[in-house]
């Protein structure tokens, strides 16, 4: 069903839509259309920490998400959609709502997407998108991971550096052709027109037939083989559960459960203020159930390796590289001297509960940069762990899933981009005066 720019919203209300629509009109779709998503496998690699990315069949339905009010990555887009869709089609491309009214009429196919408010449209994008592809900053980063903050279930991200500072983005936009065709046929080979896999089954979820929009052999000349795999970084979440007084686990903001129980991930930190209130917030900190400490200071941050870079590091925190599975527990602006950062093993259990001798009546608390609509009051607490990203079986299923490069199997080597992050960005230990 091909619905109007104008009437999405009014269609999702009254379920009728217009018949008049011009062709000019008709080119944004609703999401729920789309076939459901196609679930990648990841393999432990032979060289190095990296994990490979392997497709059981094609992937058919790609997020695209951007920068806001950035005409240039805007016009970035548009080139990068159209690219997609002449080299890969069939394909179907799924922007934002906002993104959709400002590019559909830049776009000679159609686009999807979802008139729903954000907490309403995750669950129907959690069912639908099989790849994501970010144009902007860190912060375009974050934004799309927070798209899918109540599963466990991440597609894998492709990520453009076309921010401010970048330190997350692996891959320069000029670039988009052969970042895109690797993250795409990822372990695919043409067998007889249909994919063939080595050992690798499908999810048992995917149809044992494979339709023509979902065989490799439409695309033959653009694949490299099945040992040519897209190299994945796998970063850690923290899950984030709020609880009230009585210990009774609180849902979100828009009273919602999450696929856990009211439990969100955070692929940054988790950070307990004191906000607008002028004075110091007094913190009971638990680990693993047993008192540490009652922090007094500006507020307390929990953030993950990934995060380690952000907020922690600018109150005094480690920098700790994504490959190690940690937790960093950072004070902001202590009143003691002695009060260190930690770093903590990432199954640990920590608990940040506001002291009832806390001075204010609650403290703000904010995910991933957005902050909570709703404070947390005295004796409230927030309890925070590592998400677990591989289950007993040995199957990886969990994480934010990024494409970093230089895949695996090419002759193109993959450079540290932490460390030249670290150099290139945050100037890490960069010498000054005269002779810098």
């Amino acid at each position: 069903m091909i619905q109007r720019t104008k009437l999405l919203g009014s269609i999702a209300a009254t379920g009728k839509r217009s018949l008049s629509a011009s062709s000019r009109w008709a080119e944004i779709r609703d999401i729920a259309e789309l076939p459901h998503r196609t679930s990648p496998r990841y393999q432990d690699s032979k060289n190095g920490d990296f994990l490979t990315l392997q497709w059981p069949s094609r992937p058919q339905n790609i997020l695209l998400t951007k920068k806001n009010k950035t005409p240039a990555i805007t016009e970035s887009l548009i080139e990068f959609a159209k690219h997609i869709h002449s080299e890969y089609e069939p394909i179907n491309m799924i922007v934002e709502h906002h993104v959709a009214k400002e590019v559909h009429e830049s776009l000679p196919f159609p686009v999807y997407t979802t008139a729903a408010p954000k907490d309403k449209s995750m669950p129907i994008l959690h069912d639908k998108v099989d790849l994501v592809s970010t144009l902007g900053g860190d912060g375009t980063i974050l934004h799309a991971s927070a798209l899918f903050a109540t599963t466990k279930h991440v597609p894998p991200i492709i990520s453009f550096s076309m921010g401010t500072l970048g330190f997350l983005g692996q891959w320069k936009f000029e670039e988009y052709k052969r970042a895109f065709r690797e993250a795409y046929v990822s372990g695919a080979e043409v067998s007889h027109g249909r994919p063939a896999l080595g050992d690798v089954a499908a999810p048992e979820s995917a149809e044992t037939e494979t339709s023509d929009s979902q065989s490799w052999s439409s695309i033959r000349g653009k694949l490299m083989g099945s040992n040519h795999r897209a190299r994945v970084l796998l970063r850690n979440r923290l899950k984030v559960g709020i609880f009230d007084a009585n210990g009774q686990r609180l849902t979100d903001d828009a009273g919602t459960p999450s696929q856990e129980h009211g439990d969100v991930y955070a692929m940054n930190e988790v950070i307990m203020h004191r906000g607008a209130n002028p004075h110091l917030t007094i913190i009971k900190v638990l680990i693993n159930g047993h008192f540490l400490t009652e922090a007094v200071a500006d507020g307390m941050i929990i953030s993950t390796p990934t995060g380690s870079t952000a907020y922690s590091l600018s109150s005094g925190g480690s920098i700790v590289h994504p490959l190690v599975s940690s937790l960093l527990l950072t004070p902001i602006c202590p009143r003691s001297l002695s009060f260190r950062p930690l770093v903590l093993p990432a199954n640990a259990q920590i608990t940040l509960r506001l002291s009832e001798m806390n001075r204010g009546k609650e403290v703000e608390v904010s995910v991933d940069g957005v902050r909570r609509n709703k404070g947390l009051g005295l004796g409230m607490e927030v309890r925070v762990s590592g998400e677990s990203v591989r289950d007993r079986g040995g199957v990886w299923n969990g994480g934010v899933p990024s494409i970093v490069r230089g895949a695996a199997g090419s002759d193109v080597g993959g450079d540290d981009h932490w460390v030249g992050g670290l150099n290139g960005l945050l100037k890490y230990n960069y010498p000054f005066g005269e002779g810098a």
